[in-house]
């Protein structure tokens, strides 16, 4: 236990002596607080500085601002807001809070905190100085708007005062700070009529000389002036009903939280699941500028991710399907709003779309990530919007990406670059790639001279599930693509597993993840898939200490740190065990998902999820608070002994 937290007990008797939990009487009837269960779910304590970036956000509900727990006793405040897009810090702290008593004002920095908690969906903080003990929470009412609510064991007046960090106009507009940004992105702090309010250049004081044990304080953010225009007003709204936004919010994630959970499960396996969700949850974000939709950014941390991938976005929205349907819809509409008129769905998209990347695709697994939301949520009409967008996306392939016309395509790139080609195939320095050349098929269209195994069991997975669309929504479809033409192009029997080939059929005798792709797509052939178990079973080879490695751990390129070239990828993990399942090995499944799970470095602990890990021994590699990996994580978690 961390020194700034207090004891069970003590969390226990301050409850009792608050009577609250942010701000919601204590009462039998009241539906239990799952989430409760997850206390420091991550480890998000930070102090910023003006120029410092971030590790780690509480953040929710598509906002693009977010906050942190203050990492000394400094403050006594939650630090932010943090303006996501544009990378800044707009505060130290929107409201570092003191006390007014019979003794005088009692400022921030005279309190010391005694606890910190970051459970899903809510942040809390309780400094104490002398007898007076105040608890502050925070949680987001929606993507614009989040909700302090400050109790204190006893009644007492309120001061808080903060410094804008912003080369920004500042204005008071009767209780609300507003603070305009250059790039046109908007803040607001907006405090109860009770309190008087004073702004100094940008430095602003609120006092509240009532003795009242409760108070509340909304801040706001908002990406122009007409959304501030449209929404600003609901933060007065929010104010005067602020128990109820509270319970709100606390009834969102207890509704996640149980359409995700099994009581079978583990505690541990139970703390990985809810800490897959809040961190899918903490990169969403709303539609905003030449993002149409909302979607899921692949970290919140690192600003070169905040965007939307293709297939970061397949993989999010299957995920997503299952405790937040309409963001899961989204997430797919937010690519296919950039298809192009050929069919090509681009690598990447960003509020600004001069940032966006369409020198190349990604691997295609639209039409599953479709099919799973449908199974989900039994949207006909979902369906029925986007199957004509997949049936062109799935016949571009064929066009564009079939070098000799053989309906065996190839990963490639509109300008003919290699790098660009690596990028379409996700594995962007995948060491089965190195001695790749390109070839062009006609004007911006390119591919490598190698047909990849994994490319072509993807295109025969979409091609079976359109069919099945196609039958549901009462239309035709016509496949391109035969499954056992693809099993056996690709299975090398003198090896007994599947392999890239060049273009003359030469096997590309690398050894990866793409060789388990035919089973998870199920392309594969019994008898093939035996063979290849006995490949992944090799404890030299791919039943490492953390198993699925991205290349084959006897390979003299293997590099444990390398990108692509071995260390662990939750999502290809997930291929492997889920497709090794589907041929009946389920034991050899449950074992190594229970291999991922206890074996990741701070997984069952405080630490974010991870973009990728060691092989050898799980140790945290690149890029924190990953969403991908939370998504297959919580695939391997459903599927589980199932």
């Amino acid at each position: 236990m961390r020194k700034q937290d207090i004891t069970q007990r003590a969390r226990i008797a301050l409850l009792c002596l608050f009577g609250t939990i942010a701000g919601l009487p204590l009462s039998a009837n009241q539906p239990k607080d799952v989430r409760s269960s997850f206390e420091n779910i991550l480890d998000i304590r930070y102090t910023p500085k003006q120029k410092s970036g971030t590790k780690g956000l509480f953040t929710d509900a598509g906002s693009w601002m977010g906050f942190t727990i203050p990492a000394n006793d400094s403050i006594n405040g939650f630090c932010g807001p943090f303006d996501i897009d544009g990378r800044a810090w707009l505060s130290k702290s929107f409201a570092q809070v003191g006390v007014v008593t019979d003794q005088g004002k009692i400022p921030a920095n005279r309190f010391s905190t005694v606890s910190s908690n970051y459970i899903p969906g809510q942040i809390s903080l309780t400094g104490q100085y002398n007898d007076i003990t105040v608890q502050q929470t925070l949680q987001f009412v929606d993507k614009n708007f989040a909700l302090l609510t400050l109790n204190a064991n006893k009644g007492v007046g309120w001061t808080i005062n903060s410094e804008l960090w912003l080369n920004a106009d500042a204005s008071n507009q009767g209780n609300t700070i507003v603070a305009r940004l250059k790039n046109g992105e908007i803040m607001t702090v907006t405090f109860p009529n009770s309190f008087t309010v004073v702004l100094n250049k940008r430095t602003y004081t609120a006092t509240c000389q009532n003795a009242l044990p409760t108070q509340h304080v909304v801040v706001g953010f908002f990406t122009n002036q007409a959304q501030l225009t449209k929404n600003g007003a609901f933060a007065n709204t929010i104010l005067k009903n602020a128990a109820k936004y509270s319970q709100l919010s606390a009834q969102r994630w207890n509704g996640y939280l149980n359409k995700c959970l099994r009581e079978d499960m583990s505690a541990d396996a139970n703390r990985i699941a809810a800490k897959s969700i809040v961190t899918l949850i903490s990169n969403w974000r709303s539609a905003k500028g030449d993002l149409l939709h909302d979607g899921v950014v692949p970290s919140h941390a690192v600003g070169y991710f905040v965007g939307l991938w293709a297939w970061d976005s397949w993989k999010h929205a299957v995920a997503l399907s299952h405790f937040e349907p309409e963001l899961a819809k989204n997430q797919i509409r937010a690519m296919f709003d950039y298809q192009l008129e050929d069919g090509m769905v681009i690598d990447c998209i960003y509020s600004d779309k001069k940032e966006n990347n369409a020198r190349d695709s990604k691997p295609p697994l639209a039409a599953w990530c479709v099919m799973e939301v449908y199974k989900q949520t039994k949207d006909l009409a979902f369906v029925k919007e986007m199957f004509p967008k997949l049936v062109k996306y799935n016949q571009w392939w064929y066009k564009f990406r079939d070098h000799n016309r053989n309906g065996i395509c190839e990963f490639g790139a509109i300008d003919g670059t290699t790098e660009a080609a690596k990028w379409e195939s996700g594995m962007d320095n995948a060491v089965r790639y190195d001695d790749a050349t390109m070839v062009k098929n006609a004007k911006d269209a390119w591919s490598f001279n190698q047909e990849s195994v994994d490319l072509n069991a993807y295109l025969c997975l979409e091609a079976k599930l359109l069919s099945e669309m196609a039958k549901l929504i009462g239309t035709s479809y016509k496949s391109p693509v035969e499954s056992d033409k693809i099993n056996s192009a690709f299975f090398d029997s003198s090896k007994d597993y599947y392999y890239d080939r060049d273009l003359n059929g030469k096997f590309i005798q690398i050894e990866g993840p793409e060789g388990w792709i035919p089973l998870w797509a199920g392309i594969a052939s019994a008898t093939n898939a035996k063979s290849v178990m006995k490949v992944i079973m090799d404890s030299t080879k791919f039943a490492t200490y953390i198993p699925f490695p991205t290349l084959s751990a006897d390979n003299p390129k293997f590099d444990p740190k390398g990108y692509w070239r071995g260390p662990i990828w939750l999502d290809q993990v997930y291929f492997g065990i889920s497709g090794i399942r589907k041929y009946g090995y389920k034991e050899e499944a449950d074992s190594f998902t229970m291999q991922v799970f206890d074996r990741l470095n701070g997984l069952k602990t405080d630490a974010p999820i991870h973009e990728n890990y060691g092989t050898h021994t799980g140790e945290r590699l690149k890029t924190p608070h990953f969403s991908w990996s939370a998504a297959h994580l919580l695939m391997l978690y459903w599927e589980y002994k199932r």
